[in-house]
């Protein structure tokens, strides 16, 4: 799209303020709002991010578009036997369930699809958001507002109090957070949450930085879901191709290590308006945790003792499934290296 001039940047931004709802004359400190709209008769939200720069305001409107999102497990992208993993985690009577990755990796989503399935008539789930995404029948959704004092932290303390199944809390970012979620999952709830770490085991030693004791942490933690979007390989202008010598050595292989392996990539059509991709594709690295590695979390193990130990009993790193996803033409080697580290990098 064209740029617009300069000229008009200060016009286009209060525009924007007004229809979030955010103060036209505060300049100085950064806001969040949100725009409703209806795109034809489908309905779509535009979060819009405020942040007062050096030269002007920088603003972002991330578009969350209702009617496109489907709240399946079975369309998340998991691979059957994670899909079984996954239910197997979800289905618990109590614990913790953290989803952790990047911001815009589709954690809401897995959450939301996991609630979705376990919405019943029989079973109260209660959330804490900020703010609320995706708006659902049956479940009981709040949103954070710190301004007014309803804090991540005040809202679960209240939670416990209305006799929840289930509680959700959009995100880990402190303590107090993270005691409230333990003492939640420990009086018989299921508490789902988010963190920001690279991989499942990095939760631990997000949650042991937020100053989190790690018998807590071992008597109540079930599992993390580590998670990344990669584009998916246009089905228009897909082709086989051979990789080079040097784009398998960025993922760490050798030619005699893909013997009789197939690799695919987009041509670029029309259809994919140039890019060789259409649409994304999720890969899940799943850390369910046992004695074993209880033990190495009391004795505050480091990072990679921790992925050594769950790849024995079974894990897949994202990159090992971002290599299935390879093999099974569904994305590229450039997606899953930009996406993903080796172990050996780490």
């Amino acid at each position: 799209m064209l740029p617009p001039p300069k000229s008009i940047a200060p016009a286009i931004a209060s525009r924007v303020k007004v229809l979030a709802n955010l103060d036209i004359a505060e300049r100085r400190k950064p806001q969040d709002g949100r725009i409703s709209l209806l795109h034809g008769d489908a309905p779509v939200d535009l979060r819009v991010a405020v942040l007062p720069t050096m030269f002007g305001e920088s603003i972002v409107m991330r578009v969350l578009d209702r009617s496109q999102v489907n709240l399946d497990v079975e369309r998340l992208g998991m691979r059957e036997d994670d899909i079984g993993v996954f239910r197997q985690l979800i289905d618990r009577p109590d614990g913790i369930c953290i989803v952790t990755g990047p911001t815009g990796c589709g954690k809401t989503t897995t959450l939301y699809s996991a609630l979705n399935e376990l919405n019943d008539v029989t079973v109260k789930i209660l959330t804490a958001e900020d703010p609320v995404e995706y708006d659902i029948d049956g479940l009981i959704q709040v949103e954070i507002k710190d301004e007014i004092g309803r804090t991540f932290s005040r809202c679960l303390r209240s939670f416990l109090r209305q006799d929840p199944d289930i509680v959700l809390v959009g995100e880990i970012r402190d303590l107090d957070t993270a005691k409230i979620s333990v003492e939640a999952s420990l009086t018989g709830h299921m508490v789902f949450s988010t963190l920001h770490t690279n991989d499942a085991p990095s939760a631990i030693a997000r949650l042991l930085d937020l100053g989190l004791e790690p018998f807590l942490i071992t008597a109540t933690l079930e599992g993390v879901v580590a998670q990344r979007l990669v584009r998916k390989i246009c089905t228009r202008c897909k082709e086989a191709y051979v990789p080079t010598e040097q784009s398998l050595m960025e993922l760490g292989l050798r030619p005699e290590d893909v013997t009789g392996k197939k690799f695919y990539r987009g041509r670029r059509c029309d259809s994919c308006r140039g890019t060789g991709y259409s649409g994304r594709y999720g890969i899940f690295e799943i850390m369910l945790l046992d004695e074993e590695l209880d033990d190495l979390i009391m004795q505050r193990s480091s990072t990679n003792v921790l992925r050594s130990a769950a790849r024995k009993k079974g894990m897949r790193t994202l990159r090992d499934v971002g290599l299935l996803a390879i093999y099974d033409g569904q994305t590229t080697i450039e997606e899953v290296v930009s996406q993903t580290i080796s172990e050996e990098a780490d």
